[in-house]
């Protein structure tokens, strides 16, 4: 599975026939969280034929309150995610929110998410690109979907290894909204387009004092995503949500996310002609 996985970000063909998926905790609260959740999600991948990126952040630098938990920071997280890799052979994904965490993180990651609100920061873009690894740009919530171009556009010169994703808009208060017409947008600027289905159901700021969501809207958001022809999905998962740090109340459940993860492949394997064809050549 490791070789499958690796060859579709080294030559970066998302003609690839599987689903691929980035996932994990959405912080690092521990190692034995990490494993958990990782070796069921790599049993899943395996049986469904799932390209897995194994997701999870060593800070939350943008929490809604200064008392937040923030995660285990930028050294011991390294450590725990190159435990994690080595153990489960599998690639990793982790955010980056300053220019002078790309290096070190490139050491372990194999793709450098840049978080939404960050989407416009030009020397954190740039100092993704450098490390020649892959670069996951998620849309800010304040862009419409045309203006993700732009972004991309900053490092293309550099890497034509890029990822853009969606992860909903701002309407007005604590509110998220995911326009899929968007998604057929995002695509004019030539770059694979993933989908976040749990941070499109949070709700930022929705407790005052730490974020809201409902994870019961994650799969149909997920399943309308598929049926137009992203390239791929993003979800967070953790064994028990409601005692996660953050994202508690948008976090997939670990032992739920088979049936989901079973539908989305279906889904995608059905609608596989379409990536790439919307809103590039026209279909009518």
């Amino acid at each position: 599975m490791m070789e499958k996985i690796s060859s579709v970000f080294k030559d970066f063909d998302f003609k690839d026939s599987n689903l691929t998926l980035l996932a994990g905790p959405c912080v690092i609260e521990s190692y034995d969280i990490l494993a958990q959740v990782a070796d069921r999600l790599k049993e899943l991948s395996e049986k469904l034929n799932i390209n897995l990126v194994f997701k999870s952040s060593f800070d939350k630098a943008n929490r809604s309150s200064a008392d937040s938990e923030r995660g285990v920071g930028l050294e011991e997280g390294l450590k725990i995610l190159q435990r994690i890799k080595d153990e489960y052979n599998l690639p990793i994904v982790t955010d980056v929110h300053e220019s002078a965490q790309c290096a070190p993180v490139a050491q372990v990651a194999d793709v450098l998410q840049i978080p939404a609100f960050l989407s416009r920061q030009t020397d954190l873009l740039i100092a993704a690109a450098e490390t020649g690894k892959v670069v996951n740009i998620k849309k800010g919530q304040f862009m419409a979907p045309e203006d993700i171009g732009g972004a991309a556009k900053k490092i293309s010169h550099i890497t034509n290894k890029i990822l853009l994703t969606e992860r909903g808009s701002s309407f007005g208060y604590h509110r998220l909204i995911v326009d899929m017409t968007g998604l057929i947008e995002m695509r004019k600027a030539g770059f694979p387009i993933i989908f976040d289905a749990t941070h499109s159901v949070q709700q930022p700021g929705g407790h005052g004092d730490h974020s809201g969501g409902n994870r019961d809207y994650a799969f149909p958001l997920m399943r309308s995503a598929l049926e137009v022809g992203v390239d791929g999905i993003f979800a967070e998962v953790h064994p028990d949500p409601p005692t996660a740090i953050s994202d508690a109340d948008n976090q997939l459940y670990l032992d739920k996310i088979e049936p989901i993860l079973t539908s989305a492949v279906e889904i995608f394997q059905a609608n596989k002609d379409k990536r790439r064809e919307w809103a590039v050549d026209g279909l009518l």
